[in-house]
């Protein structure tokens, strides 16, 4: 138990990232563990979309194109750093809360649930001595993006998971004091 407690405690994001990423058998160790996150009324509000190889590069365009749905003005710069994103790591996971109406699980609960799905997936990936980092950013709840990745009007994105291996050593992190979060009502 103290083992779980210490991984809990010590995991952090790894923002630059490299190959191998987790391979079919592995990924799919990390969605059994996603899929185990909180789920009032066993709705499984969450599915995943995977990005690898060249479909990266095609993610970047509409990346890009995003961009400059917003931003029609935008530099070679800022355009090139959209387009590269997705090769930040050799898999990108885009992580979709599926809403539906319920009476008892309202909308904002499921997304809930999808985003501990993310987190599930991270920590699995962890687990296995990957790593990753979560982004979201305009992209997320662009239109043209929700479209591209085939999205339906009741789903939304809640993340896009980064996942790789490790590039550089594991950044130090000061502890937080649980007092500081908690107060008795």
């Amino acid at each position: 138990m103290a083992d779980i407690l210490q991984f809990l405690q010590t995991r952090n994001s790894a923002p630059r990232l490299t190959g191998p990423a987790p391979t079919a058998a592995e990924l799919a160790e990390m969605l059994r563990a996603a899929l185990r996150a909180p789920d009032h009324g066993w709705l499984r509000p969450w599915r995943f979309i995977t990005i690898r190889g060249e479909r990266r590069e095609d993610f970047g365009e509409v990346l890009e194109r995003c961009l400059l749905r917003r931003d029609p003005g935008a530099d070679t710069p800022a355009r090139e750093k959209a387009r590269q994103a997705p090769l930040r790591a050799p898999l990108l996971m885009v992580v979709v809360a599926s809403l539906r109406e319920h009476p008892k699980v309202p909308a904002q609960e499921q997304r809930l649930s999808a985003g501990c799905a993310a987190h599930g997936l991270l920590l699995a990936a962890e687990s296995l001595g990957y790593a990753g980092v979560w982004r979201t950013g305009n992209a997320a709840t662009d239109p043209y993006v929700t479209a591209a990745l085939g999205l339906e009007p009741h789903e939304e994105i809640v993340a896009f998971l980064y996942l790789g291996t490790r590039e550089g050593s594991v950044k130090n992190l000061p502890q937080l004091d649980p007092e500081d979060f908690v107060s008795t009502w």
